[in-house]
């Protein structure tokens, strides 16, 4: 069997058993059973996109027509600075630029393992709401507090179980990007 890691309301729901004297190692089981033969019998994901396809959405977002202008362009140097040097030759450039600046790669979509969340890798990607599985168009300052709080407690560096610092740290950093709105 293929190594699965079960995500946070797996893991959620086996805690809360554990609490109600169901011991969840009697739990985990099943579960990496059910994970592995729903991953078996889920279509191939899309092919990934082509480097023309990445180049495109990146022209699009900065609004320019090539590499050359997007070198040029006020906007795409303010949004690189600091990223250091980019070499525009190779495809996991243009990878880095299409995550950090238009969404989630195709072949990326609802991965599954060690630093996924909702579905999202939160060390490739930088995305809260999703994280967090809320609506930034309808989530109030508690919402955020309490998804926040939910996966503090499963990956605070204290939690023997499930704790991890960096995670921990990167899901802080997002709940801080977007708490600043109600400040």
């Amino acid at each position: 069997m293929a190594p699965v890691v079960l995500n946070h309301k797996v893991q959620d729901d086996i805690t809360s058993l554990r609490i109600k004297s169901i011991d969840a190692k009697v739990l985990n089981e099943p579960s990496y059973f059910v994970i592995h033969k729903y991953k078996k019998n889920l279509p191939k994901s899309s092919s990934p996109f082509k480097v023309v396809e990445l180049k495109k959405s990146i022209y699009h977002r900065f609004q320019v027509k090539n590499t050359q202008e997007l070198k040029k362009s006020g906007a795409f140097k303010m949004a690189t600075d600091g990223m250091g040097y980019l070499d525009f030759s190779l495809r996991s450039t243009w990878e880095m630029l299409y995550r950090k600046f238009v969404n989630i790669l195709p072949s990326e979509e609802n991965q599954q393992g060690y630093g996924c969340i909702n579905g999202i890798d939160i060390f490739l990607y930088f995305k809260p709401w999703q994280i967090f599985a809320l609506n930034p168009k309808t989530a109030t300052q508690d919402d955020i507090k309490n998804a926040y709080y939910r996966l503090s407690k499963i990956y605070h560096p204290d939690n023997k179980v499930t704790g991890d610092r960096a995670i921990f740290e990167r899901v802080k950093d997002m709940y801080n990007s977007i708490i600043v709105i109600f400040t």
